[in-house]
C-alpha cells in the first residue's frame, strides 16, 4: 500500500512536471530575436479624444496604509481627462474610508472625474464591488488595480491601443515587485510569480490556450464581462472564474511581458498563507464550476487538456505533502528486504523529468526578466523548499473547496513596503503574527522529515538522501519562519 499510494504521489507529480516542461520547452522554442529594428521602450502613442472612455476601478477593503499611495498613482494617468474615470471602491470599515474620501475630494477639485462608492455590506465580496462598480461605470473599457499595484503613468497609453482588434476582450499586463528583496519570504514569492508571468501566461497565450486574468493590473473590454455574464461571488477566484467563462464565449486574451505593473509582496508568513489559500480554494472551486463546460465546448482537444491542468495545477500539493511522508517509511522497507524491488524505484526515477520541467520554467523566467539571471538561479534550491513547505496550508484548502465549505474572501494585509526602506510590519495594526494550527502539522513533519535524513543516511541510502532533506527543509523553513515572525510580534506586544 505504502509502494502504491508512494507511486500515485510520484505519477500526480510528474504529469504537472511534464505539463511545465512542456510550457519551458514551448517558450524555448519561440525564444528568438524578432527581425526588424529594436522597438522603443520609451515610445508610446498620444492618447487624443477619440480613445475609448477607460474607467478605473479600485477595489478596497480596510487598505489605510495604501489607500492614498493608490489613488494618487491612478490619479497621474496619462489619459484625456474627459475619456477617463475612477471609481474608488470602497468596502471598508475602518479609518480606510475617510482616507479615501480625502484623497477622492482633493482630485476632484482639480478636475479628474473619480467617485468613492462605499457599500455598509461585503455582497459578493471583491465580486460584488467590481460587479456594483460596473452597473455605474461609464466607461466601455474597465482598467483594475488592487490596492497595492502602483501603474505607470503611460499604463494605458501602453494597453489601450490593443483594443483595436474588436474580438480581443482582456489585456493583462505582468507583475513587479516593489519589495522583492526585503527577505528570504519575498524573494520566494518573486521567484514563483516570475515563472507565472513570464513563461506560464507568456506560452498560454502564445499557444493559443486559455490564460487568465489576475485581478489586477489589467484591462478588460466592459463588452466582454457583461456576455460572460459578468462578475460572479460563488468562488473567491473571481478572476480566474470570468477568465474562463470569457473565453468561451469565443472572447481572446492577450499578455504583455513588456508591461510591468509593480506591487508590494506579503511581507508576513500569515498574510502569505491567507493568500495562498484562497487561491489554491479559488482555483478548486472554478474548476469544479467550468471543468465540465470546458470540456463540453468545441475548443481544441489541446487547449482542453491545458485549461484541465491550468485549473487543477493546485492538486499537486497534498501529493506533495504525501510524498514527504512515504518516502522514508518506503525506503526503510526497502533497506529491511520487503520493499518494491529496484525496478520500481528505477520507474519511479522517471518522476526527475517532472523535476527537470519545474526547473527550466523558473529559469528561463529569470533569464527572460534579469540580466544578472546566473546569480539569481542559484536561489532555486530555497524558492523549491519554501514552495513545498505551504503544502499542508493550500492541502487544506483544496479539502475545504472539494467538501464545498464556503469562506469569507479574506483580504491580503499592504503595509506600505518598499525596497530598501524597511518597517516594522509587525508592529501595524493589520499584522497577524499568531501560530496557526496548522503549522504545528508542519512541524511535526518537519521533525518526521528530519528524523527520515538520519534513518535512511543510516541504511546507507545516500543518493535519497538530498530528496528527504528538501522535505525536512520545506517544512522547517514555514514552521521557523512563523515562530520567528510570532516572536516579533510578542516583542511588540
Amino acid at each position: 500500500m505504502i509502494a502504491f499510494l508512494y507511486a500515485v504521489a510520484m505519477a500526480v507529480l510528474l504529469i504537472y512536471g511534464m505539463n511545465l516542461l512542456w510550457l519551458a520547452v514551448t517558450y524555448a522554442g519561440q525564444d528568438r530575436l524578432r527581425a526588424g529594428p529594436v522597438p522603443d521602450p520609451e515610445a508610446v502613442p498620444t492618447p487624443d479624444a477619440t480613445w475609448p472612455l477607460v474607467t478605473v476601478q479600485l477595489p478596497l477593503y480596510n487598505e489605510a496604509l495604501v489607500v492614498e499611495r493608490l489613488i494618487d498613482t491612478c490619479a497621474a494617468l496619462v489619459y484625456p481627462r474627459r475619456r477617463l474615470e475612477i471609481q474608488v471602491l470602497d468596502d471598508s470599515t475602518d479609518e480606510t474610508v475617510a482616507l479615501a474620501v480625502r484623497r477622492v475630494r482633493y482630485w476632484q477639485a482639480r478636475g479628474l472625474d473619480i467617485v468613492h462608492l462605499h457599500r455598509t455590506h461585503r455582497t459578493g465580496y471583491k465580486a460584488g464591488a467590481l460587479q456594483h462598480g460596473l452597473q455605474l461605470a461609464r466607461g466601455e473599457l474597465i482598467a483594475i488595480f488592487d490596492a497595492d499595484f502602483l501603474p505607470t503613468p503611460d499604463f494605458l497609453q501602453r494597453i489601450v491601443p490593443h483594443f483595436k482588434d474588436a474580438p480581443l476582450g482582456m489585456v493583462q499586463a505582468r507583475w513587479g515587485h516593489l519589495n522583492a528583496d526585503t527577505s528570504l519570504l519575498t524573494r520566494i514569492q518573486a521567484f514563483a510569480l516570475d515563472a507565472h508571468f513570464a513563461v506560464e501566461q507568456y506560452v498560454r497565450n502564445r499557444a493559443g490556450c486559455f490564460m487568465n486574468f489576475n485581478g489586477t493590473a489589467g484591462v478588460w473590454r466592459r463588452a466582454c464581462i457583461e456576455d460572460a455574464g459578468g462578475w460572479e461571488g460563488d468562488t473567491i477566484a473571481e478572476d480566474l472564474d470570468l477568465s474562463y467563462r470569457a473565453q468561451l464565449k469565443g472572447w481572446r486574451f492577450r499578455f504583455l511581458l513588456d508591461v510591468e505593473v509593480p506591487a508590494e509582496l506579503p511581507v508576513d508568513l500569515n498574510a502569505l498563507r491567507t493568500q495562498q489559500f484562497r487561491w489554491t480554494k479559488g482555483a478548486v472551486e472554478t474548476s469544479l464550476k467550468v471543468l465540465g463546460r470546458l470540456w463540453r465546448s468545441p475548443q481544441p482537444r489541446r487547449v482542453k487538456l491545458e485549461g484541465t491542468i491550468h485549473l487543477t495545477a493546485h492538486i499537486v500539493f497534498p501529493f506533495v505533502a504525501l510524498a514527504a511522508a512515504l518516502h522514508t517509511p518506503l525506503l526503510l522497507l526497502e533497506a529491511a528486504g520487503r520493499g518494491p524491488g529496484a525496478l520500481y524505484f528505477a520507474i519511479m526515477g522517471f518522476g526527475l523529468i517532472g523535476f527537470v520541467g519545474f526547473f527550466l520554467v523558473q529559469l528561463f523566467a529569470q533569464r527572460a526578466l534579469y540580466p544578472d539571471w546566473g546569480r539569481r538561479i542559484w536561489f532555486f534550491p530555497l524558492f523549491m523548499a519554501g514552495s513545498m513547505g505551504m503544502a499542508l496550508n493550500n492541502t487544506r484548502a483544496i479539502v475545504q473547496a472539494l467538501r464545498g465549505k464556503p469562506s469569507a474572501f479574506v483580504r491580503t494585509p499592504k503595509y506600505n513596503e518598499r525596497h530598501g526602506c524597511p518597517q516594522a510590519w509587525w508592529k501595524s495594526r493589520y499584522a497577524d503574527t499568531h501560530l496557526p494550527p496548522v503549522m504545528w502539522f508542519e512541524a511535526l513533519l518537519a521533525v518526521y522529515c528530519l528524523a527520515g535524513v538520519v534513518a535512511i543516511a543510516g541504511e546507507g541510502a545516500w543518493a535519497a538522501v538530498p530528496f528527504q532533506a528538501f522535505f525536512a527543509l520545506a517544512f522547517s523553513l514555514v514552521t521557523v519562519y512563523n515562530a520567528r515572525q510570532f516572536w516579533l510580534g510578542r516583542q511588540t506586544a
